[in-house]
């Protein structure tokens, strides 16, 4: 199924890519997470309906609204740009009126990352690269103080992996590698295309 049929089925727009008009040492453009590559990380990671997944930087909402109509699992979007943050919610609106009901929620933030505040119930975290590192090292150390406060398993997924990323996790957290998964129609182009899962039990 091409980008703009998966879009039209969950009636949202979250294709393109969004630079942004000031260009920063800090936040990455927009860019959503290809379908091709989240029906390839979803066929090898599985999740329970009780569990619920952060977006940190979620743009449009891509990943939230694919997980919540095909995984029926709660989610939230956290955005820091008010024009995505609007775009998310447009797509909302659109996205609920006509999508079947189910206990799982679906909701979104506009907030820096590091000022979310991590509920006790949030243990699956999901990142596009939206960030510098020093920004990423916040957000892991909220989600460590929560797990502190409220012990339970939690997973950190990485699409598209960098390696400040990964090193920062497996040499100052208690996090550790649980799973790969390679996107197989676009890997052998790039091995950036892949999908690593860390966790903290």
């Amino acid at each position: 199924m091409k980008e703009q049929d998966h879009d039209r089925l969950l009636r949202i727009k979250t294709e393109g890519i969004r630079e942004w008009q000031h260009q920063s040492a800090h936040y990455n453009r927009y860019e959503a997470t290809p379908y091709i590559a989240l029906e390839a990380l979803f066929n090898e990671y599985t999740c329970n309906s009780s569990d619920k997944f952060v977006d940190f930087g979620c743009g449009k909402g891509r990943f939230p609204f694919y997980i919540h109509h095909h995984l029926h699992v709660s989610v939230t979007g956290v955005e820091m740009s008010g024009q995505l943050y609007q775009e998310s919610m447009e797509n909302l609106a659109s996205y609920m009126g006509r999508s079947k009901q189910t206990r799982a929620s679906i909701g979104f933030e506009r907030m820096l990352a590091e000022e979310y505040k991590v509920d006790f119930k949030d243990n699956r975290f999901y990142f596009f690269n939206p960030f510098s590192i020093q920004i990423f090292q916040k957000v892991i150390d909220n989600i460590l103080l929560s797990i502190e406060n409220y012990p339970r398993s939690v997973d950190v997924i990485l699409y598209y992996p960098t390696s400040d990323y990964i090193q920062f996790l497996e040499i100052n957290t208690p996090f550790e590698l649980f799973k790969e998964v390679k996107v197989p129609e676009l890997y052998e182009q790039n091995s950036n295309e892949h999908f690593v899962v860390f966790r903290c039990e």
